[in-house]
């Protein structure tokens, strides 16, 4: 299997994120692609190493176990974010494996990660997910709860909560999401934005996202073989 496409493909998507960050009157240094490397073999991941990428995320605490432990080895300076559900029978895993945890969303996860990070020293940085659309089938804690469970996360449970993180609704327009994220962010004083993916990470990065997670512009369509998560 060939991965000559990937470098090309993430050259492109820099320079997406260089275009959108100057109409946005932003610089584009201060916005960090997450490549998401889900589905994708550790030969992908390796030939967008190659091309200078140094953060990724994966939906599954397995597959990253699979896949990342030798390349970190390796690249030391590389960082890995958990994007997908957490389950709480995996939170030890994902604590010793993940840099940054996207996906804290309900007040037994947080309980977990906090036990967890207290047995083992290990401290990632932790976003908390909003389901700004109040889907029901969708992960994240819904929008009238977030100020209060941000701060109990915070103040009962002193996990390192950095941002926040949302996946807007697939039919609604994401500039209304996104807004959301940035005012619920600005009065929780949290400086981490995660929003924006491979269709709409533009309009993220004009109202505030600090991270965007791109996954098919860069790698391509997933395997079809491929279990969705």
């Amino acid at each position: 299997m060939a991965f000559e496409h990937i470098a090309g493909n993430l050259e492109a998507v820099r320079a997406r994120i260089a275009a959108a960050a100057k109409d946005a009157g932003r610089r584009a240094g201060d916005i960090t692609l997450v490549a998401v490397s889900k589905t994708h073999p550790q030969e992908a991941v390796a030939a967008t190493l190659v091309a200078g990428q140094r953060v990724f995320g994966e939906n599954r605490v397995q597959e990253a176990q699979q896949k990342y432990p030798a390349l970190k080895a390796r690249h030391p300076e590389l960082v890995l974010h958990l994007i997908g559900p957490l389950q709480t029978n995996k939170v030890r895993d994902a604590v010793a494996l993940f840099d940054v945890i996207e996906t804290v969303d309900r007040p037994r996860l947080a309980e977990a990660l906090a036990a967890e990070m207290a047995r083992s020293a290990r401290r990632p940085d932790c976003l908390i997910q909003v389901n700004t659309g109040e889907e029901a089938q969708k992960a994240g804690i819904m929008p009238a709860d977030a100020t209060a469970f941000i701060a109990d996360c915070r103040e009962r449970l002193s996990l390192p909560i950095a941002g926040l993180m949302c996946i807007p609704p697939v039919d609604e327009d994401p500039a209304i999401h996104f807004a959301f994220l940035r005012e619920l962010a600005r009065r929780n004083r949290l400086p981490l934005l995660s929003m924006g993916m491979s269709g709409d990470f533009e309009t993220a990065i004009a109202l505030g996202a600090t991270h965007i997670r791109v996954g098919t512009a860069i790698f391509g369509a997933r395997p079809p073989t491929a279990t969705e998560v």
